[in-house]
């Protein structure tokens, strides 16, 4: 690899690697930065719900933006955008400001995902296009997992602000490394398409708040959400009778659907979004609020997943071209599927050791998929469409994450309700078991605090059942994905790189 190839993926990659890791590692210090911005748990998550939003509603812009003004410029805009938005949310002294500055923060960020996965794309010859996408989908895959122990090391060494500061000199050096080093693409005339523009931005940002809040508030039992869903239903049917049947120039092509291959690709993120990201997240919350790990510790036990997800897109990178695509996302289908069944017989008996190796099968899983699946979404397309298909795949990342969290979070929060619907019924004067249980703590069942201790116990098992069937729902996510893979189209050969313009 020449010292220019490497210099600029460096410079991509720290862009991609400050934007993805924004996404969770300020997840841990929300209940620091409440009680600082004086806001209540339930507004402390637009500080969430904002970033999301703003990121993708822009995300789809990608390919109109960079053929405007250029790949080079355009990122440059968002590299220095996001550090100064960055430097403003740890300045901030209200919930309002800190809301302002992360939507702002999204608006800056959304397209360095996609930027960046065009340019590696473009640097690296046709052949060694997985190498380029192994390089990219560990900083997309490894930053997120780690983003919560960094964060939560942040916020008890230092203070939640350098949770924002943390970007600064990343965001710098990425800077000056792509002024010198990111190739340019060639600008050419491209209309604007304002209703195609307006109505999938509103489509998105209404979808994106009925994901992100829904379970906080209660999905449709929120008439705020009942309006938004409504909202983004309308909104999505509109954008593509509207862009399907107009004589207008399109925001974006929706043909490159026809793509079969970039349309198997975009299914089996939208369901990884469950299996993997709304896994991850049940997760941590098994740790933290089941087991009673502190927050830097869970996130340690949760390392082992990132490190085998990084070695393995690193062995996967070296032999993609040699190895059947198909055949690493079997392979990683199966290392999900073993690691999310080991994940279905937890209980609150296990200790640390427990958590390693179902922890490391999903991440060599994770690592023979997104390499491979990010790929095959390419390989067939044209090369004129690659900033455009990248923009379009990210926000289909971005919004199958925020599915997959909402839909596990969800079910484990309907099932804890259900299971302790049926188990409190056994809290009675009449139950053996209940009174063995309590003889030691020299109480009865005609105690309260008799009956408050066995509410509590049946409240543990119900969400222990709970944890369990939601990893069940999240096995048979992968066990799903199986059936797509037989619609794959193997190229003769690799596609061509997308054409770059000289600078």
């Amino acid at each position: 690899m020449n010292a220019n190839r490497v210099l600029t993926s460096i410079a991509v990659m720290a862009a991609t690697i400050m934007q993805v890791l924004d996404t969770t590692i300020v997840n841990v210090a929300l209940p620091n930065m409440a009680g600082q911005l004086d806001a209540t748990p339930d507004n402390i998550g637009w500080v969430l719900t904002s970033y999301l939003i703003a990121s993708a509603i822009i995300m789809p812009l990608t390919g109109y933006i960079t053929d405007r003004i250029g790949q080079k410029r355009f990122l440059l805009i968002s590299i220095a955008g996001f550090v100064i938005t960055s430097m403003l949310c740890g300045m901030a002294t209200s919930l309002f400001q800190m809301v302002l500055f992360r939507f702002l923060q999204g608006v800056f960020g959304a397209s360095l995902v996609p930027l960046s996965q065009s340019i590696m794309l473009q640097i690296f010859p046709a052949e060694q296009r997985g190498k380029a996408m192994a390089i990219w989908s560990m900083g997309v895959m490894v930053a997120p997992i780690l983003g919560p122990t960094l964060g939560g090391w942040l916020t008890e060494v230092i203070s939640w602000r350098w949770t924002f500061y943390i970007n600064l000199p990343v965001g710098i050096a990425s800077f000056v490394l792509s002024m010198s080093h990111v190739p340019d693409t060639a600008v050419r005339e491209r209309r604007m398409d304002w209703m195609g523009f307006a109505t999938l931005a509103l489509g998105i940002g209404a979808l994106q708040l009925v994901l992100d809040r829904g379970n906080q508030d209660d999905w449709f039992s929120s008439q705020m959400l009942v309006i938004a869903a409504l909202v983004a239903t309308a909104s999505f049917i509109f954008f593509i009778i509207y862009t399907l049947t107009g004589k207008h120039h399109p925001l974006f092509d929706l043909r490159i659907f026809k793509d079969r291959n970039y349309l198997v690709a975009s299914l089996v993120m939208t369901a990884i979004g469950v299996g993997f990201f709304g896994g991850m997240f049940l997760q941590s919350l098994f740790l933290q609020n089941f087991l009673g790990y502190p927050t830097f510790e869970a996130g340690l036990y949760m390392a082992p997943r990132g490190l085998a997800s990084l070695l393995v897109m690193i062995f996967v990178g070296k032999f993609i071209g040699k190895i059947p695509l198909r055949n690493f996302i079997f392979v990683g289908i199966f290392a999900s599927i073993a690691g999310n069944y080991l994940m279905t017989r937890f209980t609150s008996d296990i200790t640390a050791n427990d958590l390693i190796v179902p922890m490391m099968l999903q991440g060599m899983g994770m690592g023979l998929i997104f390499v491979p699946i990010s790929t095959l979404a390419f390989t067939t397309l044209p090369k004129e469409a690659a900033a455009e298909a990248a923009g379009i795949y990210s926000l289909i990342r971005s919004m199958g994450s925020a599915l997959g969290i909402s839909t596990l979070a969800t079910y484990f929060s309907r099932d804890t309700q259900q299971n302790w619907s049926l188990l409190r019924g056994e809290i009675t004067p009449f139950n053996e078991a209940l009174q063995t249980y309590l003889a030691p703590l020299h109480l009865g069942t005609h105690d309260p605090q008799g009956i408050a201790i066995a509410a509590k116990a049946v409240l543990h098992q119900a969400q222990n059942i709970a944890y369990i069937d939601s990893f069940w729902f999240a096995t048979l996510n992968f066990v799903m994905m199986l059936p797509l893979l037989l619609l794959v189209r193997t190229p003769k050969k690799p596609a061509a790189a997308p054409a770059v313009a000289a600078e």
